[in-house]
């Protein structure tokens, strides 16, 4: 299915941003040329035969009469006032609608995009783009509430101009969703002609696309005698799964041999679609480890809930790899059939293929009857999310119930999916009484990340707990040290070592981020050695965090491995130049070089390749500012909102702006503005009070701040304004309460401690 999210590489924090984009284009060793799946089918015949009958086999196509499963008969649909007609003549399928510019059009579908549940279809529009249409059909039975079409956004009002809109750039399916869909896409962006010119061996998921391109298998097998290579001519070679004892004795079970020199884990090879990624390069093959070519998305806030369900479409890579399966070796296609897709088993026969029926099928186990839902083991330990409205997807960390969990984290809980009529807390108490106790489960992260989210006190503590603990997976490892990097918790010199020395890259990659977020200049003897790191994501991960203050003080033979790694970095930016995001990466890598004017133009460009990309803007008038041209800050900005109304950040920097050209009342205006349109932001908020109470407007100030505490109870910024506040006041007794919420949130500090213990001696306090 068709990803439309946008993998945003950078994060705002006040006026600058942070880059973060994986890893550079690696030039393949690989000689062999890919094939089709046609010239397999002679050796292969059983296996062609299952593949051609799974959705792999036609995940697009071109619109035919065979692929085209929508009705182009004359049917229309009505949204916004948008009327869409869906029609068909001399063999070509079309769809009458609103174009780019606004008005009516008629353009041709040129691809079939999925198959089942929905199938979405693509555009092909000037500059060799591919967009997907947002008006999708439901392949679904008409008993199922299928065969009908329908909106992909039905609660977003969706213009010309707007980026979900079809015509926009998170439509554009060269970038956001065609490598998933062909063999060997070469996605061919000519930066500078802004077109592009992409290319596939193969419509479809074909054989090479899991197991490399081909020709040199076929030479191996057309040897005969005479073949003697291990590997078949293959890139990816798969371990044997022969000799793995599963079944009923649990001291027998698993004994799962790790991969030997030369074999790619199956897990990898099906994470570089059925992952929530972003792409690093197309010169990647089957074969190659995935971080060579892509960087997983972590267990991030907005992606995941706390305790690792999933949230966003996230598909299911990172559900899995924090799963107790996993962690025994079981792989993708222990369950699912690679070639059918379809599952090795029917029902709980599947998960019997592990787990002892009699013992896990029983109402002992699950307190339902056995041929219930509830006595299918997916209910409770795969509960489905719905993505693009008809597609469920079953979530795949495999985890226990923990209602009790559910209700401390604000995460979804499983029981009560199915039991609506009872009270909150209900399920965990029925499993506290029939258990005797609360059941843990493998995932234990939850509440240190829920902390983290919140900026609860002692989040670092917990934080460290998981960070510290070999046991958790490499995915949970990862994920709490990019945590701790948001809410200013640094690793400890122990702590770093380890990290950048674990097995996984991405435990590598998370550290190398929060080593850059501190005193890069003491900590690069130890990020040198990562860039000859054998993963490429952790290569330019280095080269990124040391560029600047850092590579200076490198070795010559260290300088020498910082700019190859460099210009892998670079060349990533160049492969993502379809993105605001990749020149704006490229701008901050100037500015960090001490190289700001050089950053102009790829800002600029950042904002010529997407005018929807907010960050550029701010970023731009940033450097404006520190070159003391406010006029200029101030018409960049404003220039942005007329692209963007609704841009939060840009409304923030212009009210900054406004306020150091003392225009106050402007400038607070603007400044509200940003805090209407997003009310998560506590900076936001807090800025705004401090420039009210600046304008002779404290009691609204602080009525502001109030208003973020109830939210965000522990913002150090809003506790110690309102601390302040109250002790102009005469208020002690409240500035000290907020002084103690402060305190557990920063017990380092001294500051807050004196001030603490002055208003403890107070006689005045009251």
């Amino acid at each position: 299915m068709l990803l439309l999210a946008l993998v945003l590489l950078g994060s705002v924090g006040a006026l600058h941003l942070q880059a973060q984009t994986g890893a550079a284009p690696a030039p393949s060793n690989l000689t062999a040329a890919f094939i089709g799946s046609d010239s397999c089918a002679a050796c292969h015949q059983q296996e062609t035969k299952a593949w051609k009958g799974s959705q792999h086999a036609e995940a697009m196509q071109h619109a035919s009469g065979t692929a085209v499963l929508g009705d182009f008969g004359g049917a229309t649909f009505v949204k916004d006032g948008v009327t869409t007609t869906f029609s068909r003549g001399e063999g070509k399928f079309f769809v009458d609608t609103q174009g780019p510019d606004g008005k009516p059009g008629k353009f041709e579908v040129k691809f079939t995009f999925g198959l089942t549940p929905l199938q979405q279809y693509l555009v092909e529009m000037p500059g060799g783009r591919l967009q997907a249409f947002g008006i999708a059909w439901d392949t679904r039975p008409k008993s199922a509430g299928g065969q009908r079409w329908f909106d992909l956004y039905p609660e977003e009002k969706l213009a010309p101009g707007d980026p979900l809109h079809w015509t926009g750039i998170q439509q554009t399916a060269n970038y956001m969703c065609v490598d998933c869909h062909v063999t060997n896409l070469q996605k061919g962006f000519d930066d500078k002609a802004n077109v592009y010119n992409s290319t596939w061996s193969e419509l479809g998921v074909g054989c090479e696309a899991c197991h490399g391109p081909g020709s040199s298998h076929r030479s191996w097998a057309q040897a005969g005698a005479s073949r003697s290579d291990a590997s078949r001519g293959f890139a990816a070679h798969f371990p044997s799964r022969t000799g793995i004892a599963w079944g009923t004795d649990p001291a027998a079970r698993p004994r799962v041999p790790p991969p030997a020199a030369g074999e790619i884990a199956v897990v990898e090879t099906c994470a570089r679609c059925h992952a929530r990624r972003s792409q690093l390069t197309d010169q990647i093959h089957a074969g190659q480890p995935l971080a060579d070519g892509f960087r997983a998305s972590l267990l991030e806030r907005g992606l995941y809930q706390a305790d690792g369900q999933m949230r966003d479409e996230v598909f299911n890579h990172g559900s899995f790899l924090q799963s107790r399966m996993f962690s025994k070796g079981v792989t993708c296609t222990d369950c699912h059939d690679p070639h059918t897709q379809k599952l090795r088993a029917d029902g709980n026969a599947v998960c019997g293929q592990c787990h002892e029926p009699a013992k896990y099928e029983a109402k002992a186990h699950h307190f339902h009857e056995p041929d219930s839902k509830a006595g299918q083991c997916v209910t409770c330990h795969m509960p489905v999310v719905s993505y693009m409205i008809v597609d469920p997807r079953h979530d795949h960390s495999f985890r226990v119930p923990r209602p009790d969990l559910s209700a401390s984290l604000g995460t979804p809980d499983v029981c009560a999916t199915c039991h609506t009529d009872k009270p909150a807390g209900w399920a965990a108490e029925q499993l506290r009484s029939r258990l005797g106790h609360m059941p843990s489960g493998f995932q234990t992260f939850g509440e240190a990340f829920h902390a983290a989210d919140r900026g609860a006190p002692g989040a670092g503590v917990l934080l460290a707990k998981i960070i510290d603990e070999p046991a958790q997976p490499p995915i949970v490892r990862a994920s709490a040290i990019a945590r701790g990097t948001a809410i200013g918790r640094p690793l400890s010199a122990a702590e770093l070592q380890t990290a950048l020395a674990d097995p996984d890259p991405s435990v590598r990659a998370a550290a190398i981020e929060a080593a850059g977020a501190g005193d890069i200049a003491q900590v690069s003897s130890l990020l040198a050695p990562l860039l000859r790191d054998p993963s490429l994501q952790v290569r330019i991960e280095a080269a990124r965090a040391l560029a600047g203050p850092g590579e200076m003080r490198l070795s010559d033979v260290d300088r020498a491995a910082f700019g190859k790694a460099l210009a892998e970095y670079i060349g990533v930016q160049r492969y993502n130049a379809d993105r605001g995001e990749a020149h704006m990466n490229l701008a901050l890598l100037e500015i960090r070089r001490g190289n700001g004017l050089l950053a102009d133009d790829h800002l600029v460009r950042a904002i010529a390749i997407d005018p929807t990309f907010v960050p550029a803007y701010v970023q731009l008038a940033d450097l404006y500012r520190g070159r003391r041209d406010e006029q200029k800050a101030q018409a960049i900005l404003q220039q942005g909102l007329g692209r963007n109304p609704n841009g939060a950040l840009l409304h923030h920097a212009l009210g900054l702006s406004l306020i150091r050209q003392q225009k106050r009342e402007e400038a607070l205006a603007e400044l509200r503005r940003a805090t209407e349109l997003d009310r998560e932001s506590a900076r936001f908020a807090y800025v705004y009070a401090l420039s009210l109470d600046q304008a002779g407007r404290r009691p609204e100030a602080v009525k502001v701040l109030d208003a973020v505490l109830a939210s965000r109870p522990y913002d150090a910024d809003t506790l110690t304004a309102q601390a302040i506040w109250a002790m102009q006041r005469g208020e002690s007794q409240t500035a000290l309460g907020y002084l103690m919420t402060l305190r557990a949130v920063h017990p380092d500090d001294r500051a807050v401690e004196q001030e603490i213990n002055r208003l403890q001696r107070s006689p005045s306090r009251r």
